[in-house]
C-alpha cells in the first residue's frame, strides 16, 4: 500500500510529528468517543480504544485509510491513562519514582475494502528515583494533562527516565516501526 493521505484519528501533537517525520501526508479527525478503562487489563483497553476511535472515524470517512492510536501505562498490573489533575499528575510520578513499567500504543488501520489491521505495542520504561523537586520541576516544564502517565519521554525525559527497551516512538505514543510497514513507507 502507498502512502497517500489518510485520516489521522487524534489529537495528539506527537503522534501528528511522529506521522510528518515519516513523510506521511494526513488529516486530522478528532473522534468522539467514550474511551474505555479497564482498570486490570491495559492491552484490551488501548485495543478497543484505539478500534473506536478508528470506526467513529470510518463511519464519517468511508472511502479514506485511517490510523486510530490510544496508548497507557500497566504499572504493577493497574491500568494509568492520563492525570486529570497536576496533583494526579504529580501522584503518578511519584508512584513510578524509581521503579519501571510498560507502555502500550494499541494502533489500528482501516483501508477500504479491507479488514480493520489491530495492535498493540509494548515498551519497558525505567524511571530514576525522583525528588518531589524533581517532579514539580519536571511539571513546570512539561504539561502533563495528556500525556499517558503524566509524562513525555520526548519532551525532557532525562530528567526522570532512566532507560528504556522496545520502541521508542511507541512510548511516545505511536509505535512508527509498526504504522510505517502497514503504510508501506521507510520509518
Amino acid at each position: 500500500m502507498s502512502a497517500g493521505c489518510i485520516v489521522l484519528a487524534s489529537a495528539s501533537p506527537r503522534r501528528r510529528r511522529l506521522l510528518a517525520e515519516m513523510g506521511v501526508t494526513f488529516e486530522v479527525v478528532v473522534p468522539q468517543v467514550v474511551e474505555v478503562h479497564y482498570l486490570d487489563d491495559l492491552h484490551g483497553s488501548v485495543r478497543e480504544n484505539a478500534a473506536l476511535k478508528c470506526e467513529w472515524c470510518r463511519q464519517r470517512h468511508p472511502k479514506a485509510t485511517i490510523l486510530a492510536a490510544d496508548t497507557g501505562i500497566e504499572f504493577e498490573g493497574r491500568t494509568i491513562m492520563k492525570p486529570d489533575s497536576r496533583e494526579e499528575a504529580a501522584a503518578f510520578l511519584r508512584m513510578f519514582s524509581g521503579h519501571s513499567h510498560t507502555v502500550m500504543t494499541g494502533v489500528a488501520l482501516h483501508v477500504p475494502g479491507r479488514e480493520i489491521r489491530l495492535h498493540v505495542e509494548s515498551s519497558w520504561v525505567q524511571f530514576r528515583a525522583l525528588s518531589d523537586e524533581v517532579i514539580e520541576a519536571y511539571i513546570e516544564k512539561v504539561n502533563p494533562l495528556d500525556r499517558a502517565g503524566a509524562y513525555d519521554i520526548n519532551e525532557c525525559g532525562e530528567m526522570i527516565v532512566a532507560g528504556h527497551r522496545g520502541s521508542y516512538t511507541n512510548i511516545v505514543g505511536l509505535p512508527v516501526e509498526v504504522v510505517a510497514g502497514w503504510l508501506g513507507v521507510g520509518s
